[in-house]
């Protein structure tokens, strides 16, 4: 039987309150779950104590057992430190459209221009500095 370690909703419309169960993986995300090991608050302060409760013992003993977490679960047991934290990949859905990238092409292109330009403008202004430099230290040298 393959587990997950996931959440399931409860709490009334437009106030969401989770709990973080073990469950077969083929019961439906509100159905039938093997045991609570936390719950989850996302109406708290993000800095509260109480939006994220874990049992990390039971936790721990179900992910020795074969459990997988889900991507939110995850993220949760790592800032908890239970286990260390896993980079996905973003698909190819979430990715900006043919509109977007055109756009942000052209933003990096106007910016290289901008500092292309800067660039030539401090050269030139190091350039002025330095000749008026070299015709006093001629006008010494002749003297």
């Amino acid at each position: 039987m393959a587990l997950k370690i996931r959440l399931t909703r409860q709490g009334a419309k437009k106030r969401p309150f989770y709990r973080i169960v073990v469950a077969d993986v083929r019961s439906p995300r509100d159905g039938r779950y093997i045991e609570i090991v936390g719950t989850y608050n996302p109406m708290l302060a993000k800095d509260s104590g109480e939006r994220v409760k874990l049992d990390e013992e039971r936790i721990k003993h179900w992910l020795g057992t074969g459990a997988q977490p889900t991507d939110r679960v995850q993220k949760f047991l790592a800032e908890a430190g239970i286990s260390e934290k896993v980079e996905r990949n973003n698909p190819n859905k979430a990715k900006p459209k043919a509109k977007a990238q055109e756009r942000l092409r052209e933003a990096e292109e106007a910016a290289r221009e901008a500092a292309e330009a800067a660039e030539a403008a401090k050269a030139e202004a190091a350039a002025a500095e330095e000749a008026p430099a070299e015709e006093a230290a001629e006008e010494k040298a002749e003297a």
